[in-house]
């Protein structure tokens, strides 16, 4: 049995959220919002996104309207508070968004 990620704390985790420009601390999460130009850029950027996620078996709270992608991020096993894979996963999203912005 795989041991648990270990809950980063508050000021581990607003240091860590220095190099994540544009994430956010929520309740027990990490937020991000991006949006597109348009449907077609925001569901290409969570397809990229999905296959990442479904290899780091980390799966992301996310939600997108036409060309808006929120996400929430926290680690189960861990109680739902943010982990190294939340920021592992956060720094993946930031370059797929990248990507996709870029054509």
């Amino acid at each position: 049995m795989r041991t648990p990620p270990a809950a980063l704390s508050p000021s581990d985790l607003q240091r860590r959220l220095a190099d994540l420009p544009g994430w956010r601390v929520g309740a027990g999460t990490i937020e991000r919002t991006w949006e597109f130009a348009d449907f077609g850029a925001a569901f290409d950027f969570m397809t990229r996104v999905a296959a990442d996620a479904e290899a780091l078996d980390h799966h992301p709270d996310w939600s997108n309207v036409y060309r808006r992608v929120s996400v929430r991020l926290s680690t189960h096993e861990a109680g739902n508070q943010v982990t190294e894979r939340d920021l592992a996963l956060a720094a993946c999203m930031d370059r797929h968004a990248a990507a996709v912005a870029a054509g």
